[in-house]
Order: C-alpha cells, then sequence, then structure tokens
C-alpha cells in the first residue's frame, strides 16, 4: 500500500477562464500559475496569482490542512476536469516531471497546477536504464498508478509511442485512464523509441502517424473518458521542421487536444509552430541541461503562444547530483553538510509522519489510550528518579576533582627526552582548517600537537597522512604549513604547525 498525504489550503482564490470554447483561452497578463499557494480540487480551477518576482513558494503551516490517504481523494474525472479547465485558462502553466510518488507530492506541495511523467526519468529511476525503448507498457501503468494516486492535481502521463501499433495505441489510452492518468503524452517514433534530444530518432509514416491519434481519440470516446490527448511529433530532428508543422496541423486535425513538436532548435521554429493550428493548446519541453531547444522563461513562452510546459530534467537531475555529493562525504568519512539536506524532522514532515499521528488519534481504541497512559505515567516517573538522584549527588559533591597535567608529569613519559621524536611538540599548537569548494569555512581547529591519537576521527582525509613524521621534521619551524591538500570531496584542507 503507498500511504501519502495531500495538503489541501483553504485560501485559494477561484476563477474559472472559459473563452471561446475548449480551445479559446486567450494568452496575456501575468503567468497566473507560477509558484500558487493552493488548489481546491472543485469542479472550478482554482489559483492564486502571483507575481513572478514576489511568489511565495511554500504554503504557510497555520494554514495548511493535511490529510493521510492511501491514494488521492479526487477521481479520475475530476482531474481530467481540472486539466482541461487549466488548458482554457489565461497564461502559461508549468509542470515539472516527475518519476514516482515522492516527487509527485513535491511538485503538489510546491503549489504547482499539474505535472508530467517522465519516461526518461522513470527508465533512470525504476530500472536505471536509458530511456531507449527498455521501459514497457506494464511498468509504466505500474508506475503511474503509483504516482496518480498519490496527488490531486492531474498528471499527464509519457506514453512514449503507445507501444505498438494503432490497436495497442488504443489498449494504451485505455490503461492510462484506469491508472488515473488525465492526460497522456503520444509519439510517432518507431520501436524501440529513443529520448527526444538524442541521437538516432527515427518516425513513422505520416499516414500512420495521424492513425495513432485517431485510434487514441476512439479509444477515449469507448471508454467514456475524456483524457486530454496531448500528440508529440519528433519529426524535426528525424526529417525537417516543414514535416513537424505539417504533423502537427494533421494532428489537431484528427482530435488531439494538445500539439506538441520534440526538440525545436530555436526561438523562430518555436514561433512558427504556434502559428500551426492556433486554437489548439501547445506544449513546450524545456529540456535542462543542454538540449536542442532554446530555454525561455514563462513569459517568454506565453509571448509565443504555449499553454503548457514542460520541465523533464530537474527533479532527477538534482536527485542524481544530490547522491552523488552525498556518496562522496560518505566514502570521505564524513556525512554530507547539514544544509544538503533536510533535518530528519522535517523529512518526517515531508512523508506526512505527524499528520498520520494526529489522523491515528481519532481510530484510537480504549486500550491504546490506557498504554499510552501508562507510558507517559512511566516516563513521568523516570524524569522524577534522575531529577532526585541529581539532587542527591549534587548535594553528595561538594568540589569537583581535577587533575591538572603538568609538563613534568609529562617528563615521566618520555616528553623532553632527546630520544623521543616529539622533544618540546607538547608546547605547540596544530591548526586544522578546511574550506569548503564553495568557499565557505567548514573547521578551524586548534589542538596540541602531541595529541595525534584520534585526529583522524576529527578529519578522516588526514588518515593516511605521516602527521609525526611531518612534526619530527618541523619542530625548529614557527608558523609553519604542514599540509595544503583537496580531499575527494573538493574541501582544502590544510595543516599548519604554531
Amino acid at each position: 500500500m503507498n500511504c501519502s498525504s495531500s495538503a489541501v489550503t483553504n485560501n485559494s482564490t477561484s476563477y474559472s477562464a472559459t473563452i471561446g470554447g475548449r480551445y479559446g483561452g486567450v494568452s496575456g497578463g501575468c503567468v497566473p500559475h507560477l509558484r500558487h499557494e493552493c488548489l481546491s480540487f472543485s469542479s472550478s480551477f482554482q489559483s492564486k496569482s502571483h507575481s513572478i518576482f514576489h511568489s511565495k513558494t511554500r504554503t504557510s503551516k497555520s494554514q495548511r490542512k493535511t490529510i493521510i490517504s492511501c491514494s488521492s481523494s479526487s477521481s479520475n474525472s475530476d482531474k481530467v476536469k481540472l486539466l482541461r479547465e487549466i488548458l482554457d485558462s489565461p497564461g502559461v502553466h508549468q509542470g515539472p516531471a516527475c518519476f514516482d510518488a515522492l516527487s509527485a507530492n513535491l511538485v503538489q506541495s510546491a503549489g504547482f497546477p499539474l505535472c508530467f511523467t517522465s519516461g526518461f526519468s522513470i527508465s533512470a529511476s525504476r530500472l536505471g536504464l536509458p530511456d531507449t525503448g527498455f521501459l514497457s507498457y506494464g511498468e509504466m501503468i505500474d508506475q503511474g498508478s503509483l504516482i496518480t494516486q498519490s496527488v490531486n492535481i492531474p498528471v499527464i502521463g509519457d506514453a512514449d509511442n503507445g507501444y505498438g501499433n494503432a490497436m495497442n495505441v488504443k489498449r494504451t489510452v485505455k490503461g492510462y485512464i484506469s491508472a488515473g492518468f488525465a492526460g497522456i503524452i503520444l509519439e510517432d517514433q518507431v520501436s524501440p523509441k529513443a529520448c527526444g534530444h538524442t541521437q538516432g530518432r527515427k518516425v513513422v509514416s505520416r499516414e500512420e502517424a495521424v492513425m495513432r491519434i485517431k485510434a487514441a481519440v476512439d479509444a477515449r470516446n469507448e471508454s467514456g473518458s475524456d483524457i486530454v490527448i496531448v500528440a508529440r511529433t519528433d519529426a524535426r530532428q528525424a526529417l525537417s521542421l516543414d514535416e513537424a508543422l505539417y504533423r502537427s496541423r494533421a494532428f489537431a486535425d484528427a482530435g488531439a487536444d494538445v500539439v506538441f513538436i520534440d526538440a525545436l532548435a530555436s526561438k523562430q521554429e518555436m514561433e512558427a509552430f504556434c502559428q500551426v493550428s492556433p486554437l489548439v493548446p501547445k506544449m513546450a519541453n524545456m529540456l535542462e541541461g543542454g538540449g536542442k531547444t532554446p530555454i525561455l522563461t514563462p513569459l517568454e513562452l506565453e509571448d509565443i503562444g504555449y499553454k503548457i510546459v514542460a520541465y523533464p530534467l530537474s527533479l532527477i537531475g538534482v536527485s542524481i547530483r544530490a547522491m552523488q555529493d552525498a556518496l562522496t562525504a560518505i566514502k570521505g568519512g564524513r556525512i554530507p553538510p547539514p544544509g544538503s539536506m533536510p533535518p530528519f524532522e522535517e523529512i518526517k514532515d515531508i512523508l506526512g509522519f505527524n499528520a498520520y499521528y494526529e489522523e491515528e488519534k481519532r481510530y484510537a481504541t480504549t486500550t491504546d489510550q490506557l498504554l499510552s497512559k501508562r507510558e507517559s505515567s512511566s516516563l513521568y516517573s523516570i524524569q522524577q528518579r534522575e531529577q532526585v538522584d541529581t539532587e542527591q549527588t549534587s548535594q553528595t559533591i561538594k568540589d569537583p576533582i581535577v587533575e591538572v597535567i603538568t609538563p613534568d608529569l609529562y617528563n615521566k613519559y618520555g616528553a623532553d627526552s632527546s630520544r623521543d621524536p616529539f622533544s618540546g611538540i607538547w608546547s605547540r599548537t596544530l591548526r586544522i582548517k578546511i574550506t569548503g569548494r564553495d568557499g565557505i569555512e567548514k573547521l578551524d581547529l586548534r589542538i596540541p600537537a602531541g595529541f595525534l591519537d584520534g585526529i583522524t576521527n576529527i578529519v578522516p582525509a588526514l588518515g593516511g597522512v605521516n602527521l609525526k613524521k611531518l612534526l619530527d621534521d618541523a619542530t625548529e619551524e614557527i608558523g609553519g604549513k604542514l599540509l595544503d591538500f583537496n580531499d575527494r570531496m573538493g574541501d582544502r584542507i590544510q595543516v599548519f604547525l604554531e
């Protein structure tokens, strides 16, 4: 069972924009869904408009009601209706691509009105393999069901090329409807398909590509659903821009709700695309980190004529880098620095532990309540006994006994012997300084130079360094630098003799 939490807030401002029919949304004005604070999943699309430069990224806990559930509280038809209202509303709407239930929950908690699934990211996270056709229809349905059940926002599912011919496309569309998707993206690549911005892509014939979309529309009608069909063509890189534009127009004529040309190579090409079938919403794909399509701001995309925009790699990309950094830290004998990960209490809150405990109280039995009281009473008794013991101990021991070890005492163990390589070292100090690769000072520590045992517990990177030999060679120097190097994490480690 995939239990998760969903947040519903009560401070949203409602509006419903249906202008000129299903595809009559008029571009213009601000971007109403950038970092909007909350969503109410009713018959009308609700959001709170924010300035791009003054938008809040997190909902106040005091305004937030968290509900624990093992599935989404919104029905699939509600999510489809919400997605269609988003497409009919003014502005451009951002949707980061998720790859599992947790990432989908984070997208929802951040205030986005919708999200996509990314075949690239699911192939990476589920199989550890490239997006080159390894993922099957069954695996995508399984992963998609976990994602859609965990959130209340509409999810548009990546269905690759429909996993076969037109008949397979019909089965795929019906399966995605059953899995809870509000939208489905179907492309015109051959099998095995390839990631949109990689080499070696090939597309089926124009006629077969159009037939796939017609089959998808038929499957939607036969199922009684109103799932949003996003028709994608990869013909821009496989054939030409003109062919991609032609296919987009043909897809719209065949009944696609949204059209999408992947890997357009310039802003001019994006403008040309948005002139095709102007009443049909257009989807943009902002592939982060070096794709073929230029990265534009939401306002720029809105001015061109786009309606929805996907960010396919942000979540999987930052996850990969964060895990690499954490593993490097652990291998170097440290844990990830506090700023690189949330505290455990925050992790529990994100995953819904605290909300679970609160809701659990509603179903507590008499036995549970008695046990809880006994535990509280037992804890109180222990604390009282500890307090009494502490008071008695403080009355018994009047003054602490402190043993001062002087240089004379060290002489008994040869500290001043000429045969000892550490002659005179006890009067010197080692300064250990660690500066992060970001320039921030992480450690500046001074210890007696004779205390070498255990120093690697403080700085594991010094484990392979013969500090005794360095000290022996530097006993007559003052203020000398013994070491200056970078560890595996990229941190600069310096050791001085003062």
